[in-house]
């Protein structure tokens, strides 16, 4: 099919395949700064860890439907025809809604599958399962959940979190400190939902130093900085960014260096934040001295740090990684209240954002309107759960549990169904996982590859990469739109999701409404003359549909190309107001308050982390604090079977990055496998020693394929590298209930005895249909 341009999540390539096979990937041209990750689809698009045909778990077949003796994860599947799996998973959801209610079906399905407009596969899903009834469905994300609660709160959106930044060109020309809280990593700015096409945020940050700004990473980790940009480095202890906020705070007010006039007009609550920090209401100041106790921060540091930012243009960066922990709104509250005291925010250069280099998308302008996407219509099931209580759900139907100030109950999951990503790599205690994921009845997933997911599913059914259909690419922060070219034959008898739910949908009698009478090639086209329907109201010329797919890609002209966060609102905070209660920044939240949550009270206040350094009586056992962040050589989990992922492993696993004082100690070199431990559970991983972590601190990213011990290994030993299985399952506060996987102590050790092989790579054992005995053929798939 030759050579043709598509877009994925961490970038756009230039695709090349010779008799139907792909031989080249290559970065476009007008990426300066393009990520490697795409070279891992060679090898992995038509290799053996492809899911071939439809399979179906061998026990399921034989009556083993749910409960704690579930052998899910540990067995055979049964390789059949796709009428005759289309039939079994029509006829399971048919029995399910019909017995139990439509609320019984759980559609998570955590996005990320693909960058295109239309095979996305969470969208598909959600659009089939309400033209049927609906589902139970999950709200907010693992990447920053806490945040999506609590910014509207106090900002009234969640504007500069996922979009609507203080653009990259206003930071370089104005910006004279830039305060990173969680640091500046290169390796997320690979990544963008929607797809990426330019990688700019390092040139950037090298231009904003350039031209004179003071760039400050504040992390328990010296290379969560950008690539070739002065950085200065003020190292703390995990989880105390609140307390040094704070202590920020105190300095600002104590010295009268605080904005009085900007807290006046475009505040509300000041007084009660004010007497909190000077420990007038609770009798502990939180000075400089008090912070230094608690994060390891010198109290003079501080001090120098807060005058600083009084005397210059700032900016504060917040990560998306600070709020992943234990009482993880806090760390947001304190960065905006620490922000209004500085009374910078509406001015160019200055201000607050969150996850600039969280990813590629973050300080890029918006294009002025909105590309559509596939409708999924209207849920007519009221049931939802926070994404990150899904093994609480499963393991506790019918238990309440608080959320943004109501009471809300699990429903009882009979079915699960699952397309588009891989809650075996986002979810956090992953032993904890794998007994929920026994409680269902039925777990149905589409999916490409043998990832644990589809491992530990009942019934697969094998999908299409976007280098197998035709789709589209339009990203609110690009202005370069792709048409993403089918390069290769689908692989065996894979099928895009669309096909497959038309398919369910024509069993279910909801085809009319499922397809609304187009297929694939027709739905891309419908979308792109609605985008250029909206395009043209912002005044943006869009090729028609016909010469863009010859063209393979168009650029288009930007009609928003510079902006601030919340400077209208500075301007005129009356004709401007902000969607909170006052139409104010909300430092102080009556709302929150009333709320009644002693671990998320009115305003941002310290709170202790249930798991942290500071905890002497955890530390004594387990004195090493777990970082687990997002990957360099992958997203999330995709393509970890991949070259580059694979490239970056050491002894075969995933690299535990240690402080060598901490390595000497524990007579670990560099290069050995390790044994990474605390009271969840268990897994190696391949030891790098540096001096790029404070002491007491050690990361092991996230995306290796979950890898439990087999029969035989060292029980409950997961042997790839997987974080998830030493994380906390435990919300960040009954307001957000979001992860807390960044309050994580362990204890690392040399692994004694034979280490046992990574396995994850392996695909399951498939057995055809025909390989069954006659009666429990007859029997099973009749």
């Amino acid at each position: 099919m030759g050579t043709v341009l598509t877009t994925m999540h961490w970038g756009t390539y230039e695709v090349r395949a010779e008799n139907g096979r792909l031989v080249g990937v290559e970065p476009w041209r007008g990426d300066p700064d393009p990520s490697p990750i795409g070279r891992s689809l060679l090898g992995t698009v038509q290799g053996e860890l492809r899911v071939a045909r439809p399979a179906i778990r061998r026990g399921w077949l034989e009556g083993d439907r749910s409960g704690p003796a579930s052998r899910r994860g540990d067995e055979p599947f049964v390789e059949v025809s796709w009428e005759t799996a289309l039939d079994i998973v029509a006829a399971e959801l048919d029995r399910v809604r019909s017995t139990y209610g439509n609320s019984a079906i759980y559609a998570g399905s955590y996005g990320w599958a693909s960058a295109g407009r239309f095979h996305h596969a969470q969208g598909q899903v959600h659009r089939f399962l309400n033209t049927i009834g609906g589902y139970t469905g999950s709200v907010l994300s693992y990447s920053y959940g806490a945040a999506e609660i609590i910014l509207p709160h106090v900002l009234g959106s969640t504007d500069a979190l996922t979009g609507n930044h203080t653009t990259w060109d206003g930071i370089e020309r104005h910006a004279k400190l830039i305060v990173a809280f969680g640091g500046l990593p290169w390796r997320n700015t690979q990544v963008q939902g929607g797809g990426s096409a330019r990688h700019e945020a390092s040139a950037a940050l090298r231009s904003a130093v350039a031209n004179g700004a003071r760039l400050i990473n504040v992390s328990p980790v010296r290379d969560d900085a950008p690539r070739g940009a002065d950085t200065e480095w003020l190292p703390l202890r995990p989880n105390s960014d609140t307390a040094v906020m704070l202590a920020l705070c105190h300095v600002l007010i104590s010295k009268r260096l605080h904005d009085e006039a900007f807290l006046a007009r475009y505040c509300t609550g000041f007084e009660a934040v004010r007497a909190y920090i000077l420990g007038e209401s609770d009798g502990q100041p939180k000075d400089p001295a008090w912070a230094a106790k608690l994060s390891g921060v010198d109290a003079a540091t501080i001090d120098a740090l807060a005058r600083d930012m009084a005397a210059r243009r700032t900016i504060l960066m917040v990560s998306w990684s600070l709020q992943r922990a234990d009482h993880g709104e806090q760390p947001y509250w304190a960065a905006i209240t620490l922000a209004t005291l500085l009374g910078q925010i509406g001015l160019p250069g200055g201000g607050i954002g969150f996850g600039y280099s969280s990813t590629n998308g973050a300080g890029r302008p918006e294009m002025g309107f909105r590309w559509p996407s596939v409708p999924q219509g209207r849920n007519a099931v009221a049931h939802f759960i926070p994404v990150a209580r899904m093994a609480d759900m499963l393991l506790n139907p019918g238990g309440s549990f608080d959320f943004n100030g109501t009471k809300l109950t699990y429903p009882h999951i009979r079915l699960v169904y699952w397309a588009g990503g891989n809650p075996f790599h986002h979810h956090q205690d992953l032993n904890r996982l794998v007994e929920a994921w026994q409680r269902p009845e039925t777990i149905i997933v589409n999916e490409q590859f043998w990832t644990a997911t589809a491992r530990h599913a009942d019934i697969v059914l094998p999908v299409t990469t976007p280098l197998e259909r035709n789709d589209l690419a339009f990203s609110n922060r690009e202005n370069l739109i792709v048409a993403m070219k089918q390069a290769i034959e689908p692989f065996h008898e894979a099928r895009d999701d669309f096909a497959i739910f038309a398919e369910l949908a024509a069993r279910l009698g909801t085809s009319d409404a499922f397809t609304e009478g187009r297929g694939a090639d027709e739905w891309i086209r419908h979308l792109y003359d609605q985008a250029v329907e909206n395009a043209e109201a912002a005044g943006v010329a869009m090729p028609p549909f016909d010469r863009f797919w010859q063209d393979g890609h168009a650029e288009l002209a930007r009609s928003v190309t510079s902006q601030t966060f919340l400077a209208a609102f500075r301007d005129d905070p009356e004709r401007h107001p902000l969607a909170t209660p006052s139409g104010r920044i909300e430092l102080f939240s009556a709302t929150i308050e009333s709320f009644g949550y002693d671990d998320c009270p009115g305003h941002a206040v310290w709170r202790e982390p249930r798991e942290w350094l500071g905890n002497d009586r955890l530390a004594e056992r387990f004195p090493l604090h777990l970082l687990s962040p997002q990957p360099a050589d992958k997203l999330h989990s995709q393509y970890d079977h991949g070259s580059v992922s694979r490239a970056s492993k050491v002894a075969g696993r995933a690299p535990l990055l240690i402080n060598r004082q901490d390595a000497a100690v524990r007579g670990i070199a560099d290069g050995m496998v390790v044994f990474v431990f605390n009271e969840r559970g268990s897994c190696l991983a391949g030891a790098v020693l540096t001096d790029s972590l404070i002491p007491g601190v050690v990361q092991l990213p996230t995306g290796a394929w979950f890898d439990p011990a087999r029969p035989g290994e060292p029980e409950g030993l997961e042997k790839h590298g997987n974080p998830n299985v030493l994380t906390p399952d435990r919300g960040t506060s009954r307001l957000a209930q979001s992860p807390t996987c960044n309050s994580t102590l362990v204890e690392v050790s040399r692994f004694a005895g034979p280490v046992p092989p990574v396995t994850a790579f392996d695909p399951p054992a498939t057995i055809s249909s025909s390989d069954m005995s006659g009666e429990a053929r007859h029997q099973d798939l009749s």
